[in-house]
């Protein structure tokens, strides 16, 4: 994670509202997108409509830690409004390149090929991995490298970064279940399909609490090049715009300071070990 959801088709009309391009940044001393954001009084946020990072509501409300993040530091910098871009996970940063919305608000992971491609905030969450698994978990599934020895039939959600973990202990791609979602892969383990689902610690336990059959694992780090490895999820910007990231992360630092960091994510099942003060830096591997 985070690698995106579908639900995209969920979001309706939304979609079509924000296919609208924006106008084209300055490269220009670090950008000029916020002075034109504080003129318009409206940023325009990328999300993927996953539960709990950015997604449209029952009413038809944007909501999510991110954008419900983003309403807070964007109006501490002048900007009241906020407008969602619905769009496929994977199609969030393209869409950020090519001018489609102003920032990705998806509780994206750092990864280092990202940030060739974009600048991102500081994380605003830490997050280790966890498994859904049949109560009891039968088979002892505790991390990647029981997968493995224990030839578990492994699942995981299109595009997330899970993937890379479980071929990184040698699970053949090729046998990994690849589902929409925390809740497919919720109903795969329930119907016997697979062993293991894996996905971030905050959607396994939040997905199953209402599960009689499945449970989640201990939260656990996946090993990148046999190290312990933590993700962090931000906010992305387009690689022109330092001085608006510049701007959040200060902001983001002041929330994070006062403890309203965690109040803001608290309520979308976010825990005191998932607060973080790793950096874009450290996580793009530089």
């Amino acid at each position: 994670m985070l690698a995106g959801v579908a639900g995209v088709a969920a979001l309706g009309a939304l979609g079509t509202a924000g296919c609208s391009r924006v106008p084209a940044a300055s490269g220009a001393g670090g950008g000029d997108l916020l002075d034109r954001l504080r003129a318009q009084g409206v940023v325009r946020l990328g999300i993927a409509g996953e539960i709990p990072f950015g997604y449209i509501d029952r009413n038809g409300e944007l909501t999510g830690e991110a954008p419900e993040l983003a309403k807070v530091v964007f109006k501490r910098l002048g900007v009241d409004r906020v407008q969602p871009v619905p769009t496929e996970f994977g199609s969030l940063v393209p869409g950020l390149n090519s001018q489609q919305f102003d920032v990705v608000a998806a509780g994206m992971y750092i990864t280092p090929e990202r940030c060739e491609q974009v600048v991102f905030s500081d994380p605003d969450y830490q997050m280790l991995d966890s498994f859904i698994v049949r109560r009891g978990n039968p088979l002892g599934l505790r991390d990647y490298r029981d997968v493995v020895a224990k030839k578990a039939r492994f699942a995981t959600g299109t595009g997330y970064a899970e993937i890379r973990y479980a071929v990184e202990a040698g699970y053949r791609e090729s046998d990994i279940l690849i589902v929409p979602d925390q809740v497919a892969g919720l109903n795969a383990v329930e119907a016997g399909r697979v062993d293991v689902f894996a996905g971030t610690a905050l959607t396994t336990r939040e997905v199953v609490r209402k599960s009689a059959t499945a449970e989640a694992t201990e939260p656990f780090a996946p090993l990148v090049d046999g190290e312990p490895h933590v993700d962090g999820g931000a906010f992305a910007f387009r690689r022109t715009e330092t001085k608006l990231r510049d701007a959040f992360n200060a902001e983001l630092h002041a929330l994070k300071r006062s403890g309203e960091l965690f109040r803001i994510l608290r309520p979308f099942g976010f825990t005191e070990a998932e607060m973080t003060d790793l950096t874009a830096k450290e996580l793009c591997g530089g």
